[in-house]
């Protein structure tokens, strides 16, 4: 007998069930949420496991890849489509849910994800922990720009460079708030050292990787840029073709049609959020500070003449998406301008 097992992934414990392939439950338990415990549970079924299915999500990648390595069929599936169908149940629990992700298996309504190499993970660890101490560091400048405010004492537009000493300026004589101030201002500088530390080794990292330089000769794209779609994308190879890269990370226009009702709304934000703000800034950039010329380029403001510049943006974004990954593929620096096809006589 043929069985599928579906898996709502919890810190502690995970609730598991077991169907058949008529969609009668075999079997329904909870097991720790550890690779070991998961393959122990599998082996110890007789019947045939066809399928294991669940959520995408930080810890399904570490079961995902225990379970590969012991030999079974793990399948991470797209967390909104599974959201979207387990909503239809009237009561949720973490067993419903088990019960039907295990139905999605069987019946093949899933979209499967792409579980990220070891590589990727520790990339994205490193940029998500810079972006974290990035904006801690933020909200403690906001955070002492309030407190001065109480006392009628405006920061106004300053520097990062000279935000240390206008703070000081603004204090000096109060002695309640320079000792505030100053256990405020020390935090900061320990966030400020620690990103920068960060940055260097984030801007290391990417002058290192192949890939990485490839995707710095793009004009507007940095280190930070090519390491974030890098670990994004991971195996360029999963994308059949390049133009899906856009769709994938969110860039392209929703469609909602009925009947007489045809509407194409913004972006789909679907995907990688830091990608897509990675992405937009880079063709931001490309359109308003760049000054070589591009085909991308002309192209860009082609679009921003008709549509305004935000949408040439998104745009731009979206093709730019398309190119880096033609580029690794390919394994070939930008061109700036690609050469029209020779004419037939």
């Amino acid at each position: 007998m043929e069985v599928y097992i579906g898996v709502d992934v919890s810190l502690e414990l995970s609730s598991v069930c077991v169907v058949d392939r008529a969609g009668q439950v075999i079997r329904e338990t909870k097991v720790a949420s550890e690779p070991d415990a998961l393959v122990d549970f599998c082996c110890s079924l007789s019947q045939q496991i066809v399928l294991i299915g669940m959520e995408a999500g930080p810890l399904s990648q570490w079961l995902f890849a225990g379970l590969t390595e012991a030999g079974q069929k793990p399948v991470l599936m797209e967390t909104r489509q599974v959201k979207s169908a387990l909503q239809a149940m009237p009561v949720k629990t973490d067993r419903r849910d088990a019960h039907g992700i295990a139905q999605l298996l069987r019946t093949g309504w899933f979209r499967p994800v792409h579980c990220k190499s070891i590589s990727a993970q520790e990339i994205r660890a490193l940029l998500s922990g810079r972006k974290l101490l990035l904006n801690k560091l933020i909200e403690i400048e906001h955070g002492l720009r309030g407190i001065l405010r109480g006392f009628g004492l405006k920061m106004g537009k300053v520097s990062r460079g000279r935000f240390l000493e206008r703070v000081n300026e603004l204090v000096a004589g109060n002695p309640m708030l320079e000792e505030i101030s100053q256990a405020i201002l020390q935090a900061r500088s320990a966030l400020q050292t620690e990103v920068s530390d960060l940055d260097r080794r984030a801007r290391s990292l990417a002058r290192a990787d192949g890939p990485c330089r490839l995707m710095m000769t793009a004009p507007g794209v940095g280190a930070l840029t090519a390491l974030t779609f890098k670990a994004a994308v991971d195996d360029p190879a999963r994308f059949r073709s390049s133009k899906r890269v856009g769709a994938h990370f969110g860039l392209t226009p929703r469609k909602h049609q009925s009947g007489e009702t045809d509407i194409t709304g913004s972006i789909t934000r679907a995907g990688d959020a830091g990608v897509r703000a990675m992405l937009f800034e880079a063709a931001q950039v490309l359109l308003t500070r760049v000054q070589a010329p591009s085909d991308l380029k002309s192209w860009g403001l082609a679009v921003a003449r008709r549509r305004g510049l935000k949408r040439a943006i998104v745009a731009v974004a979206r093709k730019l998406g398309t190119v880096l990954h033609r580029m690794w593929s390919d394994g070939a620096e930008f061109r700036s301008t690609v050469a029209a096809p020779a004419a037939t006589t």
